[in-house]
């Protein structure tokens, strides 16, 4: 297992990963040191433990937004393939239906 010393408000913390995920944790410390930094900006010193808390409520919020907006992008494009799908078939059918007046004709 690797470690990792990570910055967070001006602190280092050492942190454990997996061996190969260092640049991955790294890069997540950078944008909830980024988070937490901003959260002291808007309100102040509140002590580690509550701007760590908002950080991390505000992340969460984030990602709460993201999965919803996710979930309604595959909403949507499985309600298109749908549509397409009825598109497709209406075209085979019209196919279809043209490949009979031809034969017809044809025969005729």
């Amino acid at each position: 297992m690797a470690q990792v010393t990570i910055q967070v408000n001006g602190r280092p913390y050492m942190v454990g990963c997996e061996d190969g995920q260092e640049p991955h944790l790294t890069e997540l410390a950078r944008l909830f040191d980024r988070q937490v930094r901003q959260v002291s900006q808007d309100v102040g010193q509140l002590g580690e433990t509550r701007l760590f808390l908002m950080g991390a409520l505000l992340l969460a919020d984030e990602l709460s937004d993201m999965k919803l907006r996710l979930a309604h992008a595959n909403a949507e494009i499985a309600r298109m393939q749908q549509e397409g799908t009825k598109a497709e078939i209406a075209a085979i059918r019209a196919l279809d239906a043209a490949a009979e007046k031809i034969e017809k004709l044809a025969t005729e």
